[in-house]
């Protein structure tokens, strides 16, 4: 028994280094780095994307440079957030320049694990810029596609060194070309709270209305400016919640689909540290009041608003404080509404209000505020509901109280779904009050459509 138990072990410990595994960080660690012998040149990132000429949009192909770049892989397709590509940068630390490299493998991390250094050799490659991010693959005709298996082993060489990588620290406001395919870490953030109410929760890309990628309004509580965190509809954490609170994200900053706009894509879940209080404006809180009053006070469903000017004779404040588009009048299957939106403005920013005009509360209780919204071709959530006292003429020095206002997220490629109805108790208010709805956004990377129709002031 001595014996078949010596032999069993002595085979499971041939099993174990026999394995077959793509990596061999389960050897037994060295005493020294073993060194890559590079036969050739070696090159940085910046050098190589350099080779690609943006005005004329055109391929490049390495052919006999025999030139290898050096890089570290900052993506890992593990939770299935990245697909057959690994995101390269030049530096562990304080990174300069990112590319992307196409490899036509599912299972990546097992052998490019982040933060390991390689080196790629370039001939036969091809460079090209899609959808704003630098790409390097193997070119097929007016393409460039994945590095095909069996020619993996021969353009990426894996050393023996894993770096710890250092994202760098950015505000969203700082993103710019120079930080893409970069590792990064933003601060101080947290996601739109249109999507974590407890009517719809979202996940991160699990809803129905998600096609290929889930993205996700995150905000600055340092600056205010916003971003999209996106995430593949086949990633591993794609039902998961998004986090309530406000904290830190570390990720890869890359581009969306149609090159609009930067967003952020995490290796995994794991990415995200949201663990302090958020930084929602203050909202006018009131007492609850969820019904209706029988008396309505004021009402408006723009059926008789078919111009600009029939809108100012109704007494709406319509004004674009940076002299471009306002609100206009619109019209949809017999439905008339007021639509803004910023796309093909041009504006950036485009900061347009509709005020109301006054309704008194003085003799009125329960008062209550209600309107329908849509969204469509949503890429932000851009429009905010607020409330005043004291209208001096002027929304740029008026003082407005901010109204927990449910804005809807309207599909990113069409048309909205339909209106979205919000009922917010303003009970608490007195004397000449005028509501209004400020549109913050710019094209073409935020630039949502908005109609909104159906209001009305209620009391008793």
């Amino acid at each position: 028994m001595k014996k078949l138990k010596v032999i069993s072990l002595a085979f499971f410990g041939m099993f174990l280094q026999t394995s077959c595994v793509k990596t061999d960080d389960f050897q037994l660690p060295k005493t020294e780095t073993e060194e890559v012998n590079i036969e050739g040149n070696v090159t940085g990132i910046l050098a190589v994307k350099s080779n690609f000429k943006p005005e004329t949009g055109e391929i490049y192909v390495f052919s006999e440079t025999n030139t290898w770049m050096e890089a570290y892989v900052v993506s890992s397709d593990e939770a299935g957030n990245f697909y057959k590509e690994l995101v390269l940068q030049d530096k562990p630390e304080n990174p300069i320049a990112g590319i992307l490299l196409l490899v036509d493998d599912n299972s990546v991390f097992e052998t490019y694990n982040f933060g390991r250094k390689i080196y790629v050799k370039l001939d036969g490659l091809a460079l090209w810029s899609n959808n704003g991010v630098h790409q390097l693959g193997i070119q097929n005709r007016g393409d460039v596609a994945a590095i095909p298996p069996s020619r993996i082993d021969d353009h990426i060489i894996r050393t023996m060194e894993t770096a710890e990588i250092v994202p760098l620290q950015l505000e969203i406001s700082e993103f710019n070309e120079e930080h893409e395919n970069l590792f990064i870490q933003v601060k101080n953030v947290q996601f739109n709270r249109n999507l974590l109410r407890e009517q719809h929760h979202y996940t991160f890309a699990g809803e129905v209305t998600d096609e290929y990628d889930g993205e996700r309004q995150l905000e600055s509580c340092r600056t205010g400016a916003s971003t999209m965190l996106s995430t593949s509809t086949f990633s591993g954490f794609k039902s998961l919640y998004l986090p309530k609170n406000s904290g830190s994200i570390k990720g890869v900053l890359t581009r969306n689909f149609y090159d609009d706009y930067f967003v952020i894509a995490v290796n995994s879940p794991d990415d995200l540290s949201f663990e302090g209080e958020r930084c929602d404006p203050e909202f006018l809180n009131c007492t609850n009041n969820t019904s209706e009053g029988i008396n309505v006070l004021f009402e408006e469903d723009f059926t008789n608003i078919t111009s600009l000017s029939a809108l100012e004779n109704s007494g709406w404040t319509n004004v674009n404080v940076n002299g471009g588009k306002a609100f206009q009048p619109g019209i949809f299957d017999g439905n008339r509404y007021i639509r803004v939106s910023a796309f093909n403005t041009e504006e950036a920013p485009m900061e347009a209000w509709l005020v109301s005009p006054p309704i008194d509360l003085d003799d009125v209780s329960g008062a209550q505020l209600s309107f329908d919204i849509m969204a469509s071709y949503d890429n932000s959530t851009i429009l905010s509901v607020l409330i005043t006292e004291e209208f001096t003429g002027n929304v740029l020095n008026t003082i407005w109280k901010h109204l927990d206002a449910v804005i809807p997220i309207g599909p990113t490629n069409q048309y909205g779904r339909g209106f979205v109805k919000s009922k917010i108790d303003i009970s608490c208010l007195k004397g000449e009050i005028h509501f209004a709805f400020r549109y913050l956004g710019g094209a073409p990377d935020k630039s949502t459509t908005y109609d909104i129709d159906n209001m009305r002031i209620s009391g008793n």
